[in-house]
């Protein structure tokens, strides 16, 4: 095996294991985030979720596009910081929350945000950002996983496949999108160094060192936080009492997690080729196959009863 094909293989499996680790993070985080009483919606059973989440998600990205245009780049940097600062704080606050701490709970949470905001823009090395984003990943598919059930986020992610295919290789605003983000330097990608010395702090988005050569392999945050949305709302709304577990991890959860991890290695076909690419068609694709082929095996279809 020659070394260029030990390097793409190493930073496949880099991939791969930040996909794991954020969707297994996600499953970790269903106590204490269930029992802090955080939610997105009210009522999980909701189609009508699905078509909120999309609708919020065009909000956002046309506010982002304006500001791109705008060039109002310290404004993009403030609405990233504190979303992401945001779900950090839930995250920590919840775990808090089990030890009992009350008010130091919040406390705690609100410095844990600040500080890992402020050492993403003091330091944004790649294992910085990739750390952070693993925990607003998983903070992030916690709290939309729980709070929607297998129906509306089968739907969701349906529809997230289309929007990102015509997002991407029609309308292409995605790319003008991810352009302008990225430039923050903050968690909304995981990146994967493949040469040696690779540091984003000193190479910014370019993504291939002095011969040319692919320095890194990155994936967009959204590509691993949609199939482990599937993966908690699989363990909630599709686990139970005789359902087939594998180290407490429901079949059905199992089966969407590695369709995605199957999904995101077809993927790496066509990333190969250095054209930007849809994730999410073959990502949530694989990861719904998964989840339906081990519902099948455990024969978990009680989720399907209205």
């Amino acid at each position: 095996m020659s070394e260029h094909t030990m390097r793409s293989a190493a930073s496949y499996a880099g991939l791969i294991l930040m996909m794991a680790v954020t969707s297994l993070l996600a499953v970790l985080l269903i106590g204490p985030v269930t029992a802090a009483g955080l939610g997105a919606f009210e009522d999980p059973d909701s189609v009508l979720n699905a078509f909120f989440f999309i609708f919020a998600m065009l909000v956002v990205t046309a506010v982002l596009l304006i500001l791109i245009k705008w060039k109002a780049q310290q404004v993009i940097s403030l609405i990233i910081g504190f979303s992401l600062a945001a779900v950090i704080y839930y995250v920590v606050m919840a775990l808090l929350q089990q030890l009992g701490l009350g008010i130091w709970a919040d406390i705690g949470g609100v410095i844990v945000g600040i500080g890992i905001i402020a050492l993403l823009w003091l330091y944004p090395e790649w294992y910085v950002i990739n750390l952070a984003g693993i925990v607003v990943a998983a903070g992030c598919a916690v709290i939309f996983g729980v709070s929607l059930s297998l129906f509306p986020v089968l739907i969701l992610l349906v529809l997230l496949m289309i929007y990102d295919f015509i997002a991407v290789k029609r309308s292409k605003h995605m790319l003008t999108l991810a352009d302008g983000v990225l430039r923050q330097k903050m968690p909304i990608m995981f990146l994967v160094p493949k040469t040696k010395g690779y540091s984003y702090r000193k190479n910014g988005l370019s993504i291939r060192d002095s011969k040319g050569e692919r320095g890194a392999y990155m994936i967009g945050m959204g590509d691993v936080i949609m199939p482990a949305i599937l993966v908690v709302s699989a363990q909630v709304f599709a686990g139970g009492e005789g359902v087939l577990s594998v180290f407490g991890l429901y079949l059905p959860a199992l089966g969407a997690l590695i369709g995605g991890i199957i999904g995101l290695l077809i993927l790496m076909v066509p990333v190969n080729t250095g054209k930007p690419q849809p994730g999410l068609p073959l990502i949530n694709g694989c990861a719904i196959i998964g989840f339906f082929l081990c519902c099948l095996i455990a024969g978990s279809w009680g989720w399907l009863v209205w």
